[in-house]
């Protein structure tokens, strides 16, 4: 179906992706990971056509596969409406139906044409697929929540979310027989990555995604490839991702013993270089340097011996430290963080009748909860449900719009916006931390260090960052001014997997109290005591065990 062979391709002097090949078979469901900025969109986008890569080939069995290519943001054209845009990837079912019947025509007319004959099998396959696709897409955009748009209704006036949604359903629609998903999970509830999961299943194409869902790779993943970010290079990895994490284990535990291996046997070679010429050296000035001619010819060879013994360590030595040097394992290409919290009172924040929303619009109301310190708590809910305004209003951006809320005494919200818009723009990661307070600009850049800002990149504009870079320098900020009750609003939007590895493990160390609103299947399970669940305008909270989830969770596939 898919073969990629040696795929080279930079931005820059340094490679981006090097020498890049595997295969995907009709069945297969590839999971695509690596850090931010290894190559993964960049690969898909060659895939796709969209970019032609500087050495290598793509080939595709048969040569007209059809492909269906979701990016992540991408935009509509202008006056493109919800029904023209669906048309446009399905195909029309009645231009279809009028070519079936001019070529019918034709080929009636001339019924030994071999050219017409195939055209006209291409049009009627064409057209049973649009009819198909036409019959399932009420429910398929029922099922990602895109049903009560008008298809009249301009698609670029829809929300963020629903253009992902919409361009996820137009590229289900089209017939594929190879699915390229840029992040398709990105602004889909439990329910809709459920059916998501489930329809990738059923999928008897090939899918190749890049996804930071860990669940939905769990669940759904025939094989893992990985991007090595330092030199360019895949590896692939049988099973999901639970199975790759398991491999890429016991990979690395290999890796650092054969270095610390090489290392002993290097040190030890060292060693006895060092002892035979010192041998040597005895042997021709030393003591045993005599007049008795036969001591002397028996020393001389003694000593030609111990030197020709030194040099073949030598050679072995320097194959060692040359080409058959081993490299010291890297350090995981994740995140590094530590949070730290100072102890505080023990009711963190409560709320009786409390309303909240916006200016006079209430999206939620009567709202009791007592938050105790040390509590973990996980804020789910449907698109729209209002967890974001909830956490905002926690933080003190939105005002209350009744009842009462308490924060205890010492306690200081952290918060995390979804799209990092509490940046200020103007500044760079220095500036930014330096203005924070308690740094001066050597400290500032160490710390800033720990959250992969290296070199030059402390002096990029914050407004010129990526999200994930931008989630990364609110994390540090977080941290700098010492908040003991964190505020996260889908805090692993735009990072990586392993940059989401290293923040829950940054959790796990933080000693406040912490409310985020996710998505991540993961996250939960590892992160959450207990779950508050928004719908249809009422909290339902749930104490958990570790390791447990909801019901809207467990059958969301998790």
């Amino acid at each position: 179906m898919l073969s990629v062979h040696q795929i080279t391709h930079s931005y820059s002097i340094d490679p981006l992706l090097v020498e890049v090949s595997f295969n995907l078979k009709a069945g297969e469901r590839l999971g695509l990971v690596g850090p931010n900025g290894c190559g993964k969109t960049t690969l898909l986008r060659i895939l796709a056509g969209e970019l032609a890569p500087q050495r290598g080939s793509v080939q595709f069995t048969p040569p007209d596969l059809r492909r269906a290519y979701l990016p992540q943001g991408a935009d509509f054209a202008s006056g493109e409406t919800v029904g023209a845009f669906l048309t446009r990837v399905s195909g029309s079912v009645a231009d279809l139906g009028a070519k079936v019947e001019r070529l019918a025509e034709a080929l009636a007319a001339a019924p030994a044409d071999e050219s017409l004959a195939a055209a006209y099998d291409r049009a009627l396959a064409a057209l049973t697929r649009s009819l198909e696709a036409e019959a399932r897409a009420t429910a398929v955009l029922a099922a990602l929540g895109l049903d009560r748009l008008g298809l009249d209704q301009p698609a670029r006036a829809l929300s963020g979310g629903q253009k992902a949604r919409l361009n996820l359903a137009g590229a289900l629609l089209s017939a594929p027989q190879l699915l390229l998903l840029d992040e398709p999970s990105n602004h889909l509830d439990f329910e809709m990555l459920a059916w998501l999961e489930d329809w990738l299943l059923g999928f008897r194409g090939g899918v190749l995604m890049v996804s930071h869902d860990r669940a939905l790779l769990d669940r759904t993943a025939t094989g893992i490839l990985e991007i090595d970010p330092r030199s360019g290079r895949l590896m692939a990895y049988p099973g999901n991702y639970s199975v790759y994490l398991g491999l890429k284990a016991a990979e690395r535990e290999r890796q650092a013993q054969e270095y610390s291996d090489q290392q002993v046997e290097i040190a030890r070679l060292k060693a006895a270089a060092r002892h035979y010429r010192e041998i040597g050296r005895f042997h021709r000035g030393g003591k045993s340097d005599t007049d008795d001619k036969f001591a002397r010819g028996f020393f001389a060879n003694r000593g030609k011996g111990t030197i020709a013994r030194a040099r073949h360590i030598e050679a072995r030595l320097e194959r060692l430290t040359g080409e058959e040097r081993l490299e010291r394992p890297p350090r995981d290409w994740q995140l590094k963080m530590d949070f730290s919290a100072q102890a505080a009172s023990r009711s963190v924040a409560s709320a009786e009748g409390l309303a909240v929303g916006y200016g006079d619009r209430v999206v939620l109301a009567g709202l009791d909860f007592d938050i105790r310190h040390g509590d973990r708590i996980a804020l789910i809910g449907p698109n729209g449900s209002g967890k974001s305004t909830l956490i905002k209003t926690l933080a003190g951006a939105l005002p209350p719009l009744g009842g009462q809320l308490r924060l205890g005494a010492a306690i200081r919200p952290g918060y995390l916006a979804q799209e990092q818009e509490s940046l200020p723009p103007g500044g760079n990661p220095v500036e930014i931390l330096l203005g924070l307070g308690g740094f001066s600009e050597t400290a500032a850049r160490q710390f800033l260090s720990y959250y992969l800002f290296t070199g030059d990149e402390v002096f990029t504009p914050a407004a010129s960052l990526s999200y994930g870079e931008r989630a990364r320098l609110n994390l540090a900020c977080l941290v700098a001014l010492g908040c003991n009750f964190l505020l996260l609003d889908e805090p692993f939007n735009h990072l990586d997997i392993p940059s989401r590895a290293r923040f829950e493990q940054a959790l796990e160390r933080f000693g406040g109290t912490i409310l985020a609103a996710a998505h991540d299947r993961y996250f939960i399970r590892a992160f959450a005591s207990q779950i508050w669940q928004l719908s249809e305008g009422k909290l339902l909270r749930t104490a958990l065990l570790e390791g447990e989830l909801p019901d809207c969770v467990i059958q969301s596939g998790s």
